[in-house]
């Protein structure tokens, strides 16, 4: 009986432990809610996003790559021993006289500790330990932006391509119903069978373009999720409701672009540190390696190996060690001029890239302004082609008008409705590209 409660107990603690582990593992990665708002996409893509787990993995890399060159400041403990067997022993000349030294059996075992007390590798190291880190935040950062950028921009497509689909869908129940009205006058012998298949061809057509629009819709969901770092398989639903996007594309067009504030701009900051450090470090050659040192030996000898180990003879030492390289065939001096070289190249790339974030600004600034113009037209055209729309349907309806002339209206009207969307997508895309080229995209 105790043995089955023991049991029970251990079966439930384990029990509670994996559920405990679970929920601690689902709330470390995050799981995408139904029906997600376009916060909630960027949130679990900052959690899950695979570039964004190799950009840590590489930080963690880079931690311990400087704790590495970093322990040569310790003190270095090393241990080393031998057996050596004398086939036949050394003499020494004393004299007149040859004499045999030594012992057949000799074995030994040392202890050294060393301690670095002046080098230029390390110096270097420790110095150069900061911009690691920072270079190492900023691919942090710069991959952060990115997925803000482009989880955001394949939203609004996915948005754009969700609207587009309830256009045309909006199409095809307007194109049925049409048609059943041409087949009636048809029938009744209103008019002749032109009508009803112009109907019928416009009809198959829409019914064309939404296969080819859900088709497309499904290839950017599948997009989304590999920028969200989920599995193709998975299911995702996406949220559309207080989606105010016509409340979205305003941009303050004043705004001064700093190129100091491009995450870009900043690591090649950091490069150019580390490259001035390495300068540094190639001048430091000249300095003398000093380190200080302790050792003590053990050391074991004797004709018979059985007797080898029954007397110790040790030794023990400390000092210090330097050295002075004095002359390397000018090595030193070459590798010196080459850093500065490579500074200099740094410092045009800093040169270039300020002439392409000034040129990318303007790209985008420009874009934005010409799809704003768009849109604004396209707008416009939407809301007229609509008046147009019911106005020639209602004339229709009334014999005044022809079913050519209702086909046309319709048509301008799908089109406007279309080209409203896309111009509004466009508008969204460049406001990303302007933020991003300003340096102001918010990743928290």
């Amino acid at each position: 009986m105790n043995f089955r409660k023991v049991a029970l107990f251990i079966f439930l603690t384990a029990c509670v432990f994996n559920l405990t582990q679970a929920q601690t593992s689902s709330q470390a990665s995050g799981s995408l809610n139904s029906n997600a708002t376009l916060d909630e996409l960027i949130n679990y893509a900052l959690r899950n996003k695979i570039e964004l787990k190799q950009v840590e993995i590489d930080k963690e890399i880079g931690e311990r790559e400087i704790a590495s060159a970093l322990s040569g400041w310790f003190p270095q403990i090393s241990a080393q021993g031998s057996y050596a067997y004398n086939l036949k022993l050394p003499t020494t000349a004393f004299g007149d006289q040859n004499i045999t030294l030594g012992q057949k059996n000799n074995s030994s075992l040392t202890f050294q500790a060393d301690q670095n007390l002046l080098s230029p590798e390390l110096m270097q190291a420790s110095k150069a330990a900061k911009y690691i880190r920072e270079n190492n935040n900023l691919s942090i950062e710069n991959t952060r932006i990115n997925t803000v950028v482009d989880v955001s921009k394949a939203y609004y497509d996915i948005l754009t391509s969700e609207e587009s689909i309830k256009i045309i869908n909006e199409n095809i129940t307007r194109l049925e119903r049409q048609h059943k009205e041409a087949t009636a006058r048809y029938e009744t012998g209103l008019v002749d069978k032109t009508d009803f298949k112009r109907a019928l061809i416009s009809l198959n057509n829409a019914k064309a373009q939404l296969k080819s629009a859900t088709e497309t819709r499904n290839y950017k969901y599948d997009y989304l999720k590999m920028l969200l770092g989920m599995n193709i398989e998975e299911n995702v639903s996406l949220s559309f409701e207080n989606q105010a996007l016509e409340a979205n594309i305003l941009l303050d067009t004043t705004e001064l672009l700093s190129i100091a504030n491009r995450v870009e701009f900043k690591q090649l900051e950091t490069m150019k540190q580390l490259q001035r450090l390495n300068t540094q470090y190639q001048k430091w050659n000249f300095l003398p390696r000093l380190s200080a040192y302790a050792n003590y030996g053990l050391s074991y000898r004797h004709d018979k190996f059985s007797k080898t180990f029954d007397n110790n003879y040790p030794s023990s030492s400390v000092g210090l060690s330097l050295s002075l390289p004095i002359f390397t065939g000018t090595k030193r001096i070459q590798e010196i001029r080459k850093s500065e070289l490579e500074e200099e190249r740094i410092e045009l790339d800093i040169q270039n890239l300020e002439n392409v974030i000034s040129t990318e600004y303007s790209a985008a600034m420009a874009s934005y302004r010409a799809n704003m113009n768009d849109w604004r037209n396209y707008r416009e055209n939407m809301d007229l082609s609509e008046e147009v729309y019911n106005t020639i349907k209602l004339q229709y309806d009334a014999g005044v008008k022809t079913y050519l002339e209702l086909m046309t209206a319709e048509t301008d009207l799908k089109t406007s409705q279309l080209n409203y969307l896309n111009a509004l997508y466009a508008v969204l895309s460049s406001k990303l590209d302007i933020q991003k080229a300003l340096g102001t995209v918010s990743t928290n």
